[in-house]
């Protein structure tokens, strides 16, 4: 379980972005975080990966003090970002292996798991393409595949569906809600009402403040 207790995070000098944010992720549950453009919405997310550091207040990871991002990984909290954060001269499924062979999966195996996540999201036919020839769209998906592929205890993901059309998006919040059947906490950052809607909890930022609205 992932919480946040009043916690305020900001940029260099600069006034905080996040002001006193409380909120806990529960397994096995999908969150959508709402907000428009500014709100903090990545910068929440970060946050709970690891990446950045709070001001004030506490991050916890199953009782333990988030220290930083390596410690995030130590415990599962798989990060996806609104770049995607794909290695643009591999290939998908090396994007992938590489992946799941750095978190301790045989080679193998991790064969075997990124062809079947790549097929889950149409990318079959994409795999042995360079991720900079892929479209948009496609490189979310692949994104979205190696996120799923290492099975985190913590699924945080950056408007992942924004370049994708109806049918892929279905089939994205289809899996998200299939990793919290299968007991991780999701997070789910969107700009799309309608997937929001989709989710079991929402947690809307408003000028760096956070708002239960569903939970």
């Amino acid at each position: 379980m992932l919480t946040l207790h009043r916690v305020s995070v900001g940029y260099g000098d600069t006034p905080a972005v996040l002001r006193d944010v409380s909120v806990t992720v529960r397994p096995g549950r999908v969150l959508a975080l709402t907000g428009s453009s500014g709100a903090g919405k990545t910068t929440l997310l970060n946050t709970m990966a690891g990446l950045l550091r709070p001001r004030e207040g506490t991050v916890t990871v199953d009782g333990q003090a988030l220290r930083d991002r390596d410690h995030g990984v130590a415990h599962r909290i798989v990060l996806v970002p609104q770049d995607n954060g794909l290695a643009p001269i591999l290939t998908a499924t090396e994007n992938l292996q590489v992946a799941l062979v750095a978190s301790g999966v045989a080679a193998p195996e991790a064969r075997q798991q990124t062809a079947a996540m790549l097929d889950r999201l149409g990318l079959s036919g994409q795999a042995d393409q360079l991720v900079e020839e892929l479209s948009g769209g496609q490189q979310q998906r692949t994104a979205i595949a190696r996120g799923l592929a290492l099975r985190g205890g913590v699924l945080l993901a950056d408007e992942v569906t924004s370049e994708l059309d109806a049918g892929n998006r279905q089939r994205v919040l289809d899996l998200l809600h299939d990793e919290a059947r299968r007991g991780a906490a999701v997070v789910f950052a969107t700009h799309d009402p309608e997937v929001a809607a989709a989710c079991e909890a929402e947690l809307h930022l408003v000028e760096g403040r956070a708002e239960i609205v569903r939970d």
